[in-house]
């Protein structure tokens, strides 16, 4: 509230030294003398007439008038022409200069409420208001003038104007304080104020606000309707409250306040966007058993909530049950449906999709050629492949008579960043500029790292000097390019230059910045120039993460400085950090390639007492660190102690181990496995079975019978498994013949 005093403080001077707040019944204190009594009186009667400017302006009475004659006029007139009353308040500003105080206003207003032109009483409202006067000062002026009407009883409306002016205004704050704050007159807001202010305020975002709102309207037992409920819906499933919204639901219910569809279709996105997509259809359901009828919106939203699931398959049947209830699907939809099949990497299904929108009678538009684009330079086609598919949609649009936008381009240049085809993107930047449009932050970025990547950093640099030639200023990614260029190539002073570069332009290096430094010196033993980048990181008052931990342990792993390694490890888990698979793999795998199994299993137990990643994730790095480095026993006998624990090994580790049983006496070792597999539930993909297999096939052994009938246990005795019938015919026939690998 305060803001309106620091707005104009001169202009709030000037008002307040003339505005005293005065009660209405000692207004004839007011007269100085007997000429402002008869003033009063003389204006009075002249306004009982239709044609008073006329005769104001021939009478000697304008040059009489101040603002206590006017204060007096009004006040004896208040049961009057509350119109003629306003004319008169402008003509006396117009025509004789007469700025009109607080208290000439707040009467104005409170007698326009009381013959219900709420509409002209906020506009007097909202004049006291730009006038810079604080908002308690307002209400305060607004109750003395309540407080003092004698002659009729006042209406409590005008502070419903009071705090819908403020709203209009888009002072939010000051509006909800009006109602929250003290009070000289008790009032409440009615329903359409409130609903007014709780809807803005919840696309406000003043969450907090809106709640101590709700809160004070339900301690005096406020009866909220259909729009109230639908605003509380509406901000749990804000916050991702869904649980909440379902009780608010629930509860408009028990209190006969029966929900419509746009309460439905609020709580039905809310469970979309919490990835609830079932519960939502079971919403969408109950709509058709209260008599409602889901809308083109309902259905929109469950097609964007399957598809943020990436089950597009059950969007389709979304959109075909739309068409069916005899909704005809619109863009909007579509754009839902494709950038679902867009998101999931199905290309294909996207073009089937725009497809029947077209046939649908949709045109595609730019929107949609965006997402197909965007869905090709992701999809692993082949350079040459992806190239066609471009060049069909960008002809398609042309011959559509859609105009590419920056999009369209940024999109085919991260295609082609990502095929590392530099000529192409580079062409693209041209056509862009040839178009007149101008390349954005995301454009130049993409560029910058791909010529970073080819290692032409005058190249890379000469873009980023356009970039800012451009008025875009390169964010911390952007140098983060150059970092890593730079200390691949072993330029390490250069990039020890890149930071200093980015303080001076006000860019500070954030912890990903170093971590791609640290990540490079790593990777070309440089262990103490990324140990110095370290100390720097925390110097800077920067926090280092697991990632930069984990480059560390990794680097002084592969440098066989383990008990460098191990005291990063120890500091990682001190700083309450959950190391990466990575970090742990790197540690347990050093001291296993040592022969340190004590080392290994010690770290292993302390990840385990810890419980910062999960038990079958650290069973798991430590049985395929004993198998690489020759711990083939030892492997098993974790494995062992995994089953005892009841963990269900996935399928990495059960591959694992049965690739390392290539000897005869291992075979059935192997045959064991499998089966304890399958009573786990664990699906084996077809290459883990061909291990056991080769090595059946290798020792000429008779246990390949046995496997065969595992393996066709595993298909259902399936005949027409393409891949069952490959491998039995692989063992049919001579058994002594070599079997494929």
């Amino acid at each position: 509230m305060l803001r309106f005093l620091k707005r104009n403080p001169i202009l709030l001077e000037g008002q307040l030294a003339t505005t005293k707040i005065r009660p209405l019944h000692s207004c004839n204190s007011y007269y100085s003398t007997q000429q402002n009594d008869a003033t009063a009186r003389d204006i009075s009667n002249i306004l009982l007439h239709a044609n008073w400017e006329t005769l104001m302006d021939s009478s000697d009475l304008p040059k009489k008038l101040n603002p206590d004659v006017i204060q007096s006029v009004l006040y004896q007139n208040q049961v009057g022409d509350p119109k003629r009353l306003l004319n008169f308040l402008y003509w006396s500003e117009h025509k004789v200069g007469i700025q009109p105080n607080l208290n000439i206003l707040s009467t104005v207003a409170l007698t326009l409420c009381n013959s219900r032109l709420y509409h002209h009483a906020s506009a007097v409202i909202e004049r006291m208001i730009r006038n810079c006067v604080p908002p308690p000062v307002i209400l305060s002026s607004l109750a003395s003038c309540y407080l003092d009407c004698n002659e009729y009883k006042p209406s409590l409306y005008v502070f419903n104007v009071l705090i819908d002016a403020y709203r209009k205004l888009g002072f939010l704050d000051e509006a909800a304080g009006i109602f929250l704050g003290p009070k000289e007159v008790e009032f409440s807001p009615n329903l359409k104020t409130i609903n007014f202010l709780l809807r803005d305020l919840l696309k406000a975002e003043k969450l907090g606000l809106f709640w101590k709102v709700c809160d004070a309207m339900r301690d005096v037992n406020f009866l909220f309707d259909i729009y109230g409920y639908t605003n509380m819906i509406n901000a749990h499933c804000m916050v991702g409250n869904v649980q909440e919204a379902k009780s608010v639901f629930f509860e408009m219910g028990e209190k006969g306040c029966v929900p419509n569809s746009v309460t439905y279709n609020v709580i039905i996105r809310g469970l979309c966007k919490e990835k609830f997509v079932d519960e939502a259809v079971e919403m969408k359901n109950a709509m058709f058993e209260k008599g409602l009828i889901p809308n083109a919106y309902t259905y929109t939203t469950l097609i964007h909530g399957f598809c943020a699931a990436l089950r597009t398959e059950a969007a389709r049947m979304v959109l075909k049950e739309m068409s069916d209830m005899g909704l005809k699907p619109n863009i909007i939809s579509y754009y839902a449906l494709l950038h679902g099949f867009v998101k999931q990497g199905d290309i294909k299904g996207a073009f089937r999709i725009r497809g029947e929108m077209v046939s649908g009678g949709i045109p595609a538009d730019l929107i949609v050629y965006n997402m197909l684009l965007t869905g090709v330079c992701k999809s692993a086609m082949k350079d040459k492949v992806m190239m066609d598919k471009v060049q069909e949609l960008m002809d398609e649009m042309n011959g559509a008579g859609i105009v590419p936008d920056t999009r369209t381009f940024t999109v085919l240049i991260e295609g082609f960043c990502r095929e590392r085809n530099t000529t192409s993107t580079l062409k693209l930047l041209e056509e862009i500029k040839r178009n007149n449009m101008e390349p954005t932050l995301i454009t130049y970025g993409l560029i910058i790292n791909q010529i970073c990547d080819t290692e032409d950093l005058n190249q890379a640099t000469a873009f980023l000097e356009e970039m800012m030639a451009n008025n875009l200023k390169p964010e911390v990614i952007n140098y983060c390019h150059f970092l890593t260029a730079y200390a691949r190539e072993g330029r390490f002073q250069e990039s020890k230059m890149i930071l200093k570069v980015m303080q001076e332009r006000g860019i500070e290096p954030d912890v990903a910045c170093y971590n791609s430094l640290i990540t490079v010196l790593c990777e070309a033993k440089k262990m103490e120039e990324a140990r110095g980048c370290l100390v720097e990181l925390l110097e800077r008052g920067l926090e280092p993460d697991a990632y930069t931990y984990g480059s560390l342990i990794s680097g002084y792993c592969m440098a066989g400085a383990l008990h460098i390694a191990d005291r990063y490890f120890s500091e990682m888990l001190g700083r309450g950090l959950v190391p990466t698979d990575a970090s742990y793999k790197a540690l347990v795998d050093g001291y296993c390639r040592q022969g340190n199994i004590a080392a290994a299993f010690s770290t292993f137990r302390c990840m385990l007492a810890r419980g910062v990643l999960q038990d079958i994730q650290m069973y798991g790095v430590l049985i395929h660190g004993l198998l690489r480095n020759g711990r083939k026993k030892v492997a098993f006998g974790i494995f062992s102690e995994l089953l005892v624990k009841c963990l269900a090994p996935g399928v990495s580790i059960y591959t694992s181990l049965t690739s390392n049983t290539r000897k005869e006496e291992d075979v059935e070792k192997a045959m064991q496995l499998h089966g304890e597999r399958c009573m786990k539930g664990v699906d084996p993909k077809i290459g883990t079975y061909n291990n056991p297999r080769t090595a059946m096939c290798e020792q000429k052994v008779h246990p390949v019978k046995k496997y065969l009938i595992l393996l066709a246990a595993r298909f259902h005795f399936s005949r027409t498994n393409q891949e069952f019938l490959t491998m039995s015919q692989s063992f049919k026939g001579n058994k002594r013949k070599e079997c494929p690998t």
